[in-house]
């Protein structure tokens, strides 16, 4: 079954980081655009970040500019999403998905493949 697999939630402290990871099985990700997402309890879903195929592109969230980085390696067939200074407001499951080559603007567009999502918890 082709699929994205996320890894790398938790608890962590107010301030502290966390990397996930967006690993694909049994498909290449050198031609598919990576985006996070995240859900919090009793909210939408929101579009965070993503990365172009080529890794050239990138783009983020006001929620996030200046405090998450997005990267991938596709030798590795992984794409990775670092969070740093991270707050409360953060909590949330953490969902990445694949689209053809590019980023869609505002996030929004139909996405080939998703992952079953990680749980991110900033609590004190």
């Amino acid at each position: 079954q082709l699929q994205l697999v996320e890894s790398g939630g938790g608890l962590v402290q107010p301030g502290g980081s966390l990397r996930l990871s967006c690993a694909a099985s049994k498909f290449s990700l050198d031609t598919y655009a990576i985006t996070w997402f995240r859900q919090a309890p009793g909210k939408e879903r929101e579009g965070i970040s993503c990365i172009s195929s080529s890794g050239y592109s990138t783009n983020y969230a006001d929620s996030v500019k200046g405090r998450f980085t997005i990267s991938r390696d596709n030798a590795e067939n992984t794409a990775y999403l670092q969070m740093n200074s991270l707050v409360p407001e953060d909590t949330a499951v953490y969902y990445c998905a694949a689209a053809a080559y590019l980023c869609y603007d505002a996030f929004l567009g139909v996405y080939d493949y998703w992952g079953q999502g990680t749980q991110v918890t900033v609590s004190s």
